[in-house]
């Protein structure tokens, strides 16, 4: 069985392969891994190409499946450019020395947390995460209460089984939103903050965009989600409030050239291109992400970072803590 495995694995890596590389020999293409949606991908490798006459080719697959290929690649890497993926990721393909070292000019005046200390990775978007109200379903329920302001205002033992997050163990928004309880209250607190949170939480879907749509639908009153995908629900007439607590915690969506790109000058165009006001512009507009680049101007359903207030999130410890911290909620869970 182990063989015929490895066999059917083979084959469709070659297919797989063929499939994306095919291209005419004479024609020199840059090569992009991407992880942010098709749609996303698809019209920033549009854009790029009409600005500068390159022709792209993409590849669009899940977090873990991109970033285990950019790591078994790194010697004869497949593609130019790592498109997408929360930081943590980056500092993963980093350790294993698949990233190059490349400092975009465009990124001057960003943030410093978007920019990685050592050059291999960039942010281009901010995620950060936000709790949902469904006005109708908590006017109903509580008529007497106000809207969840803060983390700690989730704690209300009123709020039995109207609660909607994802599941730390499948998801990397709800994994994103544990660390942001770790890394704010402390671990003793923030574990009993976690604890006392689950006892009260009616579903944990695997899916990081179910939170929002459950609570568009009223099917539960509130919800843990990343802001812009409660506001782009919200603009799609879902009914929703999004607001933005005060010591939240947020991540980068990264860029990152690869080691030993065969393309690597059109590699750190690519980067420029993605970096700038024009393509941050873009992507807001589609996903309502907040942009790193000041210069850029989000659409008004987006929060911008001035109206964020963020913990200073230590992405390195939240990847060595990932095991132990997996392990410590599935026994709460359980």
């Amino acid at each position: 069985m182990k063989f015929k495995s490895s066999i059917v694995f083979f084959l469709f890596t070659i297919i797989f392969s063929f499939a994306f590389f095919s291209c005419k020999d004479t024609q020199k293409e840059l090569k992009v891994y991407s992880i942010i949606h098709d749609e996303e991908t698809k019209i920033l490798c549009e854009e790029f190409t009409k600005k500068t006459g390159i022709p792209v080719s993409y590849l669009r697959a899940t977090t873990g499946e991109i970033i285990n290929k950019v790591i078994a690649e790194k010697n004869n890497p497949q593609a130019d450019v790592l498109l997408g993926g929360a930081s943590n990721y980056h500092i993963q393909a980093d350790k294993e020395n698949a990233l190059e070292v490349y400092e975009s000019k465009v990124s001057k005046d960003f943030p410093p947390f978007a920019i990685s200390p050592n050059k291999t990775w960039t942010g281009f978007c901010i995620l950060a995460l936000g709790i949902g109200v469904n006005e109708e379903r908590f006017t109903k329920k509580f008529p007497n209460k106000e809207y969840p302001k803060t983390w700690d205002d989730l704690l209300d033992a009123d709020f039995d089984n109207e609660i909607v997050m994802t599941n730390p163990m499948a998801s990397s928004t709800a994994y994103l939103f544990v660390q942001n309880q770790l890394q704010r209250l402390s671990w003793d607190q923030g574990w009993n903050y976690l604890e006392s949170l689950s006892q009260l939480v009616g579903q944990f879907p695997d899916s990081g965009s179910a939170p929002p749509k459950l609570i568009g639908t009223g099917e539960y009153s509130v919800g843990i989600a990343y802001l812009h995908a409660l506001a782009k629900y919200k603009s799609q007439g879902f009914d929703i409030k999004v607001i933005a607590p005060p010591k939240t915690v947020g991540d980068v969506d990264c860029v990152a050239v690869l080691k030993n790109a065969k393309n690597m000058e059109e590699a750190k165009l690519f980067v420029d291109f993605i970096l700038s006001k024009e393509a941050q512009e873009i992507m807001s507009a589609i996903d309502f992400t907040t942009p790193t680049n000041p210069l850029a101007n989000p659409p008004k359903e987006a929060i911008k970072i001035t109206d964020t207030d963020l913990i200073d999130y230590d992405s390195n410890l939240a990847a060595k803590q990932k095991e132990e911290v997996l392990e410590k909620w599935s026994q709460i869970v359980d």
